[in-house]
């Protein structure tokens, strides 16, 4: 029996690849991967046979892999980021699934970083209370949908990782999201991560007003970006950190103790 391993190789670059991943691509005979993440990695690669496909060609990717494990080969597929987060995940088991193939595969998945983990590491402790992550690409998801969906994250009051936020051709769902965070406090804390995890990664702090005057031409917003944006109590701490308070010392004082018992 062949074996396919969808394996995550985390938010960019070779920096958040897990011991199970690199194991994973260096015993596989066959590494299958969109052409940009392939580059990323070439000392993993060494002379390994590679099949690679660019944007948009995930389907014939996915399907040449499952082809060459369902022959008996060992294949690594690789995912950026976390394959189950907005990625290969979905498509690879449904592929299977349809062409009837869960008793002529030997299939797995690694879990990896995803950029929204990888951008918290970076700056602080901003997720600490519940978020969410929604992603602005209407390619494959209804853009009224996703617009809904930024709506009622915000009046939930989470804090908000934004994937896929904006692309030359593809504006309007982050003219939207603009749009509905000029409706909420716009001194919200954002963060805006370029190409984290590799050699050009980029950090900016700033805040929703910031965000909002700089609109769908902000240079630092594209396909390479996360965007995370901060809940009503996100804050900067006097170090410049960004921090969601969990509520602790709202309960608790620096010893330990309960306020209500503390204040007795």
């Amino acid at each position: 029996m062949g074996k396919l391993t969808l394996v995550s190789t985390g938010a960019g670059g070779s920096r958040y690849l897990t011991n199970e991943a690199i194991l994973t691509i260096e015993e596989a005979d066959l590494i299958v991967a969109y052409t940009k993440y392939a580059k990323d990695l070439p000392h993993l690669m060494g002379d390994k046979e590679v099949f690679t496909t660019p944007m948009t060609k995930e389907i014939e990717r996915v399907d040449y892999a499952i082809e060459e494990a369902k022959k008996g080969r060992s294949v690594a597929l690789l995912s950026n980021g976390d394959a189950n987060v907005y990625a290969m995940g979905s498509l690879v088991v449904e592929l299977i699934d349809v062409k009837g193939y869960w008793d002529s595969i030997d299939y797995s998945s690694l879990p990896g970083i995803s950029s929204v983990l990888a951008l918290a590491s970076e700056v602080g402790a901003p997720l600490s209370q519940d978020f969410c992550l929604i992603s602005l690409s209407d390619r494959l998801t209804d853009s009224e949908l996703i617009q809904k969906r930024i709506r009622l994250s915000l009046e939930c009051d989470f804090v908000i990782a934004i994937y896929n936020p904006k692309s030359r051709s593809r504006l309007e769902p982050y003219r939207g999201m603009l749009e509905k965070l000029s409706a909420v406090e716009d001194s919200r804390i954002v963060v805006i991560a370029r190409d984290l995890g590799r050699e050009n990664q980029t950090i900016k702090i700033t805040t929703a007003k910031e965000l909002i005057e700089a609109g769908v031409e902000n240079e630092d917003v594209n396909m390479s970006t996360t965007l995370l944006i901060g809940n009503s109590t996100t804050k900067l701490t006097t170090n410049g950190k960004v921090l969601t308070p969990r509520g602790y010392l709202s309960k608790y004082n620096l010893s330990g103790v309960k306020r209500e018992e503390w204040q007795k």
